[in-house]
């Protein structure tokens, strides 16, 4: 599904990614931690086009996209969920939800909302908004959403675009313990849904409910991939968050 072969990255002369190697095959979930400034969301404006390696390589599904444009990936099912919220925040949820199926559909927004084709995409953004409990507030601005649901409708709008790789950046930033469990749960229902899911977290017990495998980047190379399990008991884990 996803292949990334030797990225390297330099941002003036800091080398941010030096030597990214990974595979991710269709209904993956891997984690990514690693300390501040390792390359984690460097690694993922990579993999979504905003930024382009100087060496190195990204594909999926066996076609090399590492210099296509980022809205070209959407179209191909990369789907990007911000650590700041991406959300169109003066759009209302529904509204929101109706842009993703819109594109997904390659239809133009219609000024004739009577229309068969508007009245289908506007009932399947409904169905989508229920199934996150918005379905109460297709009528308010997202802007005015909490943190966590602001989280839900991302992940949601991404997932009613079409999205088959979800890259997850810090999807429980900003949301409370509670709204927490309702990401997870989403999480888990994208899983069961056959998606390739990468998520980058700080916080390993939460990447491990999802997780089967984790990745472990520091100065922006992938310094382990195993299971959560391994990575837990191996000391070069607590090296590069304690030092020696």
């Amino acid at each position: 599904m996803l292949e990334v072969s030797d990225l390297h990255l330099k941002i003036g002369d800091a080398l941010i990614l030096n030597g990214v190697s990974f595979s991710a095959q269709a209904g993956d979930s891997i984690g990514i931690i690693g300390p501040n400034g390792s390359g984690k969301t460097t690694l993922f404006n990579c993999l979504s086009g905003f930024v382009l390696p100087f060496q190195g390589s990204v594909s999926l599904r066996g076609e090399n996209i590492t210099h296509t444009p980022p809205y070209l990936r959407a179209e191909l099912g990369v789907g990007r969920v911000f650590q700041s919220f991406g959300i169109f925040r003066e759009m209302t949820v529904l509204e929101n939800l109706v842009v993703a199926l819109e594109s997904r559909a390659g239809v133009l927004r219609t000024f004739f909302p009577w229309s068969t084709t508007s009245r289908m995409i506007r009932a399947q953004a409904k169905e989508f908004a229920a199934q996150v409990k918005l379905d109460g507030k297709l009528s308010q601005r997202a802007g005015m959403l909490s943190g966590g649901q602001m989280r839900l409708l991302e992940i949601v709008r991404a997932l009613a675009f079409g999205a088959e790789v979800f890259l997850l950046d810090e999807p429980t930033a900003g949301v409370s313990p509670k709204m927490k469990d309702e990401v997870a749960a989403l999480i888990s229902h994208v899983q069961t849904l056959g998606k390739t899911t990468l998520i980058i977290e700080h916080d390993i017990n939460f990447v491990q409910s999802f997780s089967k495998r984790v990745l472990v980047l520091d100065q922006g190379r992938v310094i382990l991939d195993d299971s959560p399990e391994n990575v837990r008991k191996n000391d070069l884990l607590r090296e590069i968050y304690f030092g020696k």
